[in-house]
């Protein structure tokens, strides 16, 4: 007989930056190893902090320690290949002269840009294009979000 803990969820944890500029454009950046682009972030260690896990992130990718500001949104969004996800995305605030700092360790990310929330289903895997572009227009900071859309989802007539 299974105890109960066993039907426990034990989700991947991951955490990611939110930077938008003053034209409310998203920074994604673009990994080597995979053909759509991202935010700034990765999957929290073990023992770790989702805000730390950004901050770290940010450093290691961007070459920038930033610390988040707030949370934004945390997603729901297991996979079948990864099974339970839970995504944490935090608002770390306008980049301003930092931007000129940023420095790709050209090896994980090969390049980043500014994208408009109109333009994010061309860069973006469906659910995080939502996500994003519901933190970028829909005033949903601090939501819960599963698969991307905000929850609750609209009100049922």
């Amino acid at each position: 007989m299974a105890a109960p803990e066993d039907t426990f969820a034990t989700p991947r944890v991951a955490a990611g930056a939110l930077f938008v500029d003053a034209d409310g454009r998203a920074l994604l950046v673009h990994p080597t190893y995979k053909d759509t682009w991202d935010i700034p972030g990765g999957y929290v260690e073990r023992g770790e902090s989702p805000a730390a896990a950004c901050q770290r992130e940010v450093r290691e990718e961007l070459a920038l320690d930033r610390e988040p500001r707030r949370l934004a949104a945390v997603d729901w969004a297991p996979n079948e290949r990864e099974g339970d996800k839970l995504l944490f995305v935090f608002d770390c605030g306008p980049l301003g002269d930092d931007e000129a700092r940023i420095q790709l360790d050209g090896t994980e990310l090969d390049r980043w840009e500014w994208v408009a929330a109109d333009q994010l289903d061309d860069y973006l895997i469906p659910r995080l294009a939502r996500r994003v572009r519901s933190l970028l227009t829909g005033g949903t900071s601090g939501a819960y979000f599963e698969h991307g859309t905000p929850f609750p989802g609209p009100a049922l007539v």
